[in-house]
């Protein structure tokens, strides 16, 4: 049997896609779930399901028994903290390996923002922790772009005249996986830029040619128009979806990619060919 990996926040957007690489090259792979039915729903009886919570240490104890190594994909508020706890908990379990998904943007200059702040001080803890570690820092990933289709309008917050690297899921979790077998990928912070560049509004009209062609406008939604529907609405999603693209139209996609590319095979997949490949799940 292959070493096992233990994936905190697996039943998300991108930590899924981890655990199915990780699977397939060969890994066992063991998911840490807080509702054990919906793991289920997600994953086979040939992926280990535990349950426990990455803010209780002593379920990461359990979870974390005979684990080389730990993915960590998490976000919002409990991030920093779970990425903690996590730490606190690898060394004494024995854990020889930590990948963990910080972003493009997490530079000590940005930590005005908090979101890339809770990333930036995450990325310190790992760092000091002793372990070898993985961080990667993706761009946009083109799985947002259905995000911003709702109620029959495509729309973007801001101008956003900065060109973004997007990158398919699929290609970042190859890169995940990869790394587990690489010497070299060891101790190392990788910037994950997708093949082409393109504006936020192109990447979005492209995806809506294909998914939603009644769309015929991609709409611009100034900043503090999306404050207010967001205030009225009561919608914390529009209001963080509003500050993060806020965020990047001032600092725009940081990092250069040549290491991760060099090192972990740089990302194939085009928005075309993600487009085709959503198509063709369908």
């Amino acid at each position: 049997m292959d070493k096992r990996i233990l994936v905190v926040g697996a039943t998300g957007m991108l930590g899924e896609p981890v655990a199915r690489h990780l699977k397939g090259d060969g890994f066992q792979v063991r998911i840490l779930a807080r509702d054990r039915n919906k793991a289920s729903k997600v994953f086979d009886e040939s992926y280990e399901i535990v349950d426990g919570d990455v803010m209780d240490e002593g379920s990461l104890e359990k979870s974390l028994d005979g684990c080389f190594g730990v993915h960590i994909n998490l976000s919002g508020e409990i991030e920093q903290v779970g990425v903690e706890t996590v730490v606190s908990v690898a060394p004494r379990k024995g854990v020889e390996r930590i990948t963990y998904i910080s972003g493009t943007s997490v530079f000590e200059e940005n930590t005005w923002f908090p979101q890339t702040k809770r990333k930036f001080l995450a990325e310190k803890t790992i760092r000091e922790s002793g372990i070898p570690y993985s961080i990667f820092c993706p761009t946009w990933f083109m799985e947002s772009l259905p995000k911003y289709v709702r109620e029959g309008r495509a729309f973007v917050f801001g101008k956003q005249p900065n060109l973004y690297h997007f990158v398919a899921a699929d290609d970042y979790a190859r890169m995940v996986s990869t790394s587990y077998r690489l010497d070299n990928a060891v101790n190392k912070r990788f910037f994950i830029h997708g093949p082409e560049g393109m504006l936020f509004h192109d990447a979005l009209r492209q995806y809506c040619k294909e998914f939603h062609p009644e769309i015929k406008k991609i709409s611009t939604m100034p900043y503090w128009v999306a404050n207010i529907i967001a205030r009225i609405k009561g919608s914390k999603e529009m209001k963080f979806a509003s500050e993060f693209m806020a965020f990047f139209e001032k600092v725009g996609e940081g990092g250069d990619p040549a290491e991760a590319n060099r090192i972990l095979g740089a990302p194939e997949i085009t928005l075309d060919m993600w487009i085709k490949q959503r198509r063709d799940r369908m």
